[in-house]
């Protein structure tokens, strides 16, 4: 079990926000931290303590006012701690290598690939033949639907997929991607502990297919959640923590956490 720093980018700002308050409408969201440090301070960081493998996501769409300000900070980070970070936000089969050629070690995708509901293939497979498959991460990002089942969210967490977080899933994406980053959108930023049911399906993914990668991100907020983690998932579950980690005003010292 590894720690996967992450670097949320919204606005033009280092933030950590409310997952589920995110609105493309009026380019808000429910603000948990304001960083005054650039992407790049946190990328140096991450470097200096040797934490591979953690995320940049950019939150706002293409098109928004604020977009062209979260790239060239997203950029910049990656440039600090080249083939360090992952990035997503907007990544696609025609932009995925101009990141990957900017220092990310691999490209993070939902939209893209979770078109109109469903899987689509030829997106995947376009991404996967541009890049190549060890340098994408699918993000299965899940909500609790009407029908008591988690299923993808895409668009920055604001629409449904079809498709559903079980076992089966993991296995048939599996042969497409090097790796899964699943948010628990439900608890994203909440600070409330993570959702147990969502890591219930990552666990039970990787007992029995241990060589799964997969990082779970959502309402971490105690050492103890971490502990659960780690029991849960057998230490085959990495995990990332935004608004807790007192990186981000939060009270899981940093120091502590990179060495759980």
């Amino acid at each position: 079990m590894n720690f996967r720093p992450c670097i949320d980018i919204h606005n033009g700002k280092v933030k950590q926000i409310v997952g589920s308050s995110l609105q493309d409408s009026n380019q808000s969201a429910l603000n948990n931290f304001i960083s005054e440090k650039e992407a790049a301070d946190y990328a140096k960081l991450y470097e200096a303590n040797n934490l591979k493998g953690g995320h940049i996501i950019i939150l706002n769409k293409k098109g928004d006012s604020f977009y062209d300000a979260d790239l060239k900070m997203a950029v910049e980070a990656l440039k600090a701690y080249p083939n360090g970070m992952q990035i997503g936000g907007g990544i696609n089969d025609e932009n995925a290598m101009f990141f990957i050629d900017n220092g990310a070690s691999h490209v993070i995708v939902t939209s893209f690939v979770f078109k109109d509901g469903k899987i689509n293939y030829d997106n995947l497979n376009k991404l996967i033949n541009n890049v190549g498959k060890e340098r994408v991460v699918l993000d299965l990002s899940c909500k609790k639907a009407s029908d008591g089942l988690y299923h993808i969210v895409t668009d920055r967490w604001q629409n449904f997929s079809d498709e559903i977080l079980n076992e089966d899933l993991f296995y048939i994406l599996s042969e497409k991607c090097d790796e899964f980053l699943i948010h628990a959108a439900d608890v994203e930023g909440k600070q409330n502990g993570v959702d147990k049911d969502v890591l219930k399906i990552l666990a039970d993914a990787v007992n029995s297919r241990p060589s799964l990668k997969i990082t779970y991100a959502g309402g971490i907020h105690s050492y103890e959640d971490i502990l659960l983690i780690k029991e849960e998932g057998r230490g085959l579950i990495d995990f990332t923590i935004g608004s807790s980690l007192d990186l981000f005003g939060g009270n899981l010292a940093f120091d502590k956490v990179i060495n759980m």
